[in-house]
């Protein structure tokens, strides 16, 4: 069977973590409720993860395809992107140079600085792992540090009954916005491909679905418990790091929330639920 390594984010994608930092304060300074505010800085930090995880999978699905099938198959990234690979071991690291002056990518965002890609020459594993790390790496001018791991099996599960590529992601990572403000991020996604993974040649007829929990801290120390209740649905032919369907709920010092992001349109659109109360927000604000 044709399949193709799927361009997920997620991994990420990890477009369900929230940030917190509210105007209303409990007494040690820490925010006692959600605000939307915090819903799009969070977002932004998403957006990051998905753009950095699609360009980890690119490569490995590039070095897959003309290593496993003799066909060449073209990586997603501008030309403004310097690749340097180096085949060690039988491992293969692939440095990706955007530059210092900034690159700009496919759906508009802004990278620079490194990133630093490896993974097993052995295609014929049942499970293959890809590594990545930053050196100097930022997005959208927020700077990235930390390292992330992708676990990559072929197989059926209680969400799609025909074998397919599920991956098993960890991540462990800093992000630092240019007012200086740091956050962290650590959590495990499992992202399962359930469209598209026959057809290698194509990847933006991907499809696929994410679960997993996960928690954030943030600059005054505030820590977020997430859990996706709804499995989040990304489709690659959106170009959009964020999920068109699914639904994950939130909580912080006794707040909670609720994301439901939609009916599978290509939108950045989401609904928020807090205290009974819907609004709808969009995540590019």
């Amino acid at each position: 069977m044709k399949t193709k390594f799927l361009f997920i984010g997620a991994f990420a994608t990890l477009s369900f973590f929230v940030s917190c930092n509210s105007d209303e304060k409990t007494n040690n300074g820490s925010s006692a409720s959600i605000s939307n505010d915090e819903i799009i800085t969070n977002a932004k930090i998403d957006a990051s993860i998905e753009d950095v995880t699609d360009i980890a999978e690119d490569q490995f699905n590039t070095q897959h395809n003309t290593t496993g099938k003799g066909v060449p198959l073209k990586s997603f990234l501008p030309t403004c992107a310097t690749i340097t690979a180096t085949l060690t071991n039988n491992t293969w690291i692939k440095t990706i140079d955007f530059g210092t002056e900034g690159c700009t990518l496919g759906n508009g965002n802004i990278v620079k600085g490194k990133i630093v890609i490896s993974f097993s020459n052995d295609f014929t594993t049942a499970t293959q792992t890809i590594s990545y790390t930053f050196d100097g790496f930022y997005h959208n001018g927020k700077k990235l540090q930390g390292s992330k791991s992708i676990v990559r099996t072929i197989k059926a599960t209680s969400l799609f009954a025909t074998a397919h590529p599920v991956l098993t992601g960890t991540i462990d990572m800093t992000v630092t916005f240019d007012d200086g403000k740091v956050y962290t991020r650590k959590g495990s996604l499992v992202k399962e491909m359930v469209e598209g993974y026959d057809t290698w040649f194509n990847w933006e007829d991907n499809a696929s679905l994410v679960t997993g929990s996960g928690s954030t801290t943030f600059p005054n120390g505030d820590t977020f418990s997430v859990e996706i209740t709804t499995p989040l649905e990304f489709k690659a032919s959106c170009k959009s790091p964020f999920p068109v369907k699914g639904v994950v709920s939130i909580t912080k010092n006794g707040a909670a929330a609720v994301i439901d992001y939609g009916n599978g349109d290509c939108d950045s659109l989401a609904k928020i639920t807090k205290n009974g109360v819907t609004e709808e927000i969009n995540l590019k604000k």
